[in-house]
């Protein structure tokens, strides 16, 4: 027959240290509190920027450039990328491809001729294809075609549409722009050549006129100085635009960027670190709470070790002992941890409800690694205390022997 708890509870003083059990749940109260909201926090800010950033196959695209100085102003060389500087942002691991824009070194002029009385001054860029976001069959060329392909920018296109009624020109549609012919005139110092083109896609990636980029390097070197191909601008392949150590590289190297793309990258290093120093604070009001706890079961042993002595040499096991005076205490811990549990889960539901109005990339629900963590910390002092008392109660044992 198991012995009853209760008969020899009244044995034990547990009304001393009202004070230290007071502040101890008080701690482990605030402690776990901070620790689940800073957790589901830190889930949060990781699932927005893992689904706020819209992509098409996977990857972000960004280009870069050299920041132009008043002391570099009139040096062109120096706002170009060199081989190594390329080869050092192709080493990097959270870039996962690059390729340098090449700008024509020649002179460029659109017009579309008697259909829109429309005429520019241009330039034309090109890229691998792999970094277009459109890429239609019809967009290659080959030494001797006549016919020149363009993908035109979204945003260009849009630029023309808003000032096209102020000089007395129609706004056109998309399907009719890509019906319009449109003629290149290419300038060179000793040649002069001109293509019959059109535009067969638009990018909403690339802000540039973009043709194949078979055609850039044959024309740069026939009408061009000839020279080496440089690249003032550089387009980037990316997993995660909002990377940290993205932007941080970014900064460090002093490039140019869209700034308000990796506005999130920017917050987020400031975010993570909020939720990280409050993580931590947190983790540590959690463990001075359960050593304070300890430091009082440690009293209670040493104020009832004449009772447990009596009860020891009766016959009572130090195990037994151990795990009821342990368990005594469970209903406390469970208790702090389910109202700490219950208060993330409101804070959740207003931040998601009030805060990001409701926003589908985060959920109204507690994440589950908040509820392994709120059971580990209800476990974990449990069997610690337990470990402690039953050595305490075993050292008494040995010595009534």
């Amino acid at each position: 027959m198991q012995p009853d708890f209760k008969l020899i509870k009244p044995l034990l003083n547990t009304g001393s240290g009202r004070t230290s059990r007071f502040f101890s749940y008080a701690g482990l109260s605030i402690g776990v509190l901070i620790f689940l909201c800073a957790l589901q926090m830190f889930i949060n800010m990781q699932q927005l920027m893992k689904e706020g950033s819209i992509k098409k196959d996977g990857f972000d695209y960004i280009s870069i450039t050299k920041t132009i100085t008043n002391q570099t102003m009139g040096q062109p060389d120096k706002h170009l990328f060199s081989a190594d500087e390329i080869n050092e942002i192709r080493q990097q691991p959270f870039i996962t491809g690059v390729s340098p824009l090449i700008s024509n070194d020649f002179r460029v002029k659109l017009s579309a001729g008697n259909v829109l009385p429309f005429s520019t001054d241009m330039f034309l860029e090109a890229l691998d294809d792999e970094f277009l976001d459109t890429l239609p069959p019809e967009f290659k060329w080959q030494p001797g075609d006549a016919n020149l392909p363009i993908i035109l920018s979204s945003d260009f296109f849009e630029i023309y549409n808003i000032f096209a009624p102020g000089q007395n020109l129609p706004q056109v549609s998309k399907e009719t722009a890509t019906g319009i012919p449109v003629q290149v005139h290419c300038e060179g110092r000793f040649e002069e050549l001109q293509y019959a083109s059109k535009i067969v896609a638009f990018s909403d990636r690339v802000n540039s006129v973009l043709v194949p980029k078979s055609f850039l390097l044959w024309a740069n070197k026939k009408l061009g100085s000839g020279g080496e191909e440089t690249a003032a601008r550089l387009f980037l392949k990316l997993k995660d635009i909002n990377n940290a150590d993205f932007v941080k590289f970014i900064e460090q190297k002093n490039y140019n960027i869209n700034k308000e793309r990796t506005l999130l990258g920017r917050n987020k290093v400031v975010i993570q670190g909020i939720i990280t120093g409050l993580g931590i604070f947190g983790t540590l009001v959690v463990m001075l709470a359960l050593l304070l706890f300890s430091f009082f079961l440690q009293i209670l042993i040493a104020r009832s070790e004449e009772s447990l002595r009596v009860l020891l040499i009766l016959g009572y096991q130090p195990k037994w002992l151990a795990r009821n005076v342990t368990l005594f205490f469970v209903p406390v811990y469970i208790g702090v941890v389910l109202v700490a549990l219950a208060t993330t889960q409101l804070i959740q539901w207003g931040f998601h409800k009030f805060v990001m109005y409701n926003r589908p990339e985060i959920s109204s629900i507690l994440h589950y690694s908040v509820w392994i963590a709120a059971v580990i910390i209800s476990v974990l002092p449990i069997v610690i205390n337990y470990r402690m008392v039953k050595k305490l109660l075993l050292k008494l044992f040995q010595q009534n022997k």
